[in-house]
């Protein structure tokens, strides 16, 4: 079983973009996401700086469009059997699993992103990422200072959120064994925090037509694979303020028998956590168009 993931949030890169806009037909297709998300793709993935594609409501856009920009470009799609997406990287999934169309993709995305920029702006939030100790011990420490769970990424990696002053705490006195890393984001994500963006964009979901998915496509809620499209897009809007249980989908992946992983543009980030939680199954991170052919020559294999 050959499946594509889509990364999520703080994947992308300054210019990340521009070998892309080489390829065929590329440039019309941004001009496309652009108009549907509200966000100048173009010089987003091109132009701007570090700081300016880190603002949430351009990266969420932007990662989704970089996603399908090149999920368009795979050649052998029909040899893909199943999909997943980490956080904002499931509205890329969703359109790849034909539950949303492209636009319908686009638009949510980028209502999602503004929602969720303005509820951060509510509060002083942050993430850090927590690497290794024991998965109890720092769930316990976080519940003694008021933070949350917001990404179980397997591989020894939760990343927490909350409230400035408790993110500062813990990396002031961390739990033994591990190793807190502030990430660069505006707010606590996946928490309770977003709770005003979960009504936002559940209020314009209900505008958007949905279909089943046409393959097998796994949800961020608990690592199960969902046969309603409907459903999902519950599942979606939800997610907004619920953990993301993406060591759940990596054990799905195994007890599927995945036997080959494509990462979708801006790539690395999933294929990095594959490696040490799915020892031994090929992966390749499509980055640039160059990457194409490995990915192709991965999806193809014993098709």
């Amino acid at each position: 079983m050959r499946i594509a993931v889509f990364p999520g949030q703080g994947s992308q890169s300054p210019g990340f973009l521009t070998p892309w806009l080489e390829s065929d037909g590329a440039a019309d297709r941004l001009a496309r996401y652009s108009e549907w998300s509200g966000v100048d793709l173009v010089a987003a993935g091109t132009e701007w700086d570090a700081d300016q594609i880190r603002d949430t409501q351009v990266a969420q856009p932007l990662i989704v469009a970089a996603s399908l920009l090149s999920w368009n470009a795979l050649p052998d799609r029909e040899h893909i059997t199943g999909v997943a997406g980490h956080s904002v990287g499931e509205f890329a999934a969703a359109a790849a699993a034909g539950v949303l169309s492209e636009e319908s993709a686009l638009t949510l995305v980028g209502i999602r992103g503004r929602a969720m920029a303005e509820a951060a702006a509510a509060a002083e939030t942050g993430m850090s990422a927590v690497i290794g100790g024991d998965e109890a011990s720092v769930l316990a420490r976080l519940e003694e200072l008021g933070l949350s769970p917001a990404n179980y990424n397997g591989g020894g990696q939760l990343v927490v959120a909350g409230a400035l002053d408790a993110l500062q705490a813990l990396a002031a006195a961390p739990v033994a064994g591990t190793r807190v890393v502030p990430l660069q984001v505006a707010g606590a994500f996946h928490t309770r925090y977003m709770a005003p963006a979960v009504e936002a964009l559940r209020a314009a979901a209900t505008d958007h037509d949905v279909s089943d998915p046409g393959v097998t496509l796994w949800t961020n809620r608990d690592g199960s694979t969902v046969t309603s499209g409907q459903g999902f897009v519950d599942l979606l809007v939800a997610q907004v303020a619920s953990p993301v249980r993406w060591d759940l989908c990596m054990a799905s992946f195994a007890d599927a028998g995945v036997s080959g992983i494509v990462e979708l543009s801006p790539a690395g980030t999933l294929v990095g956590l594959a490696k040490r939680a799915l020892r031994g199954v090929p992966a390749v991170a499509v980055k640039t168009p160059t990457d194409l052919e490995a990915a192709t020559a991965l999806v193809a294999a014993d098709a």
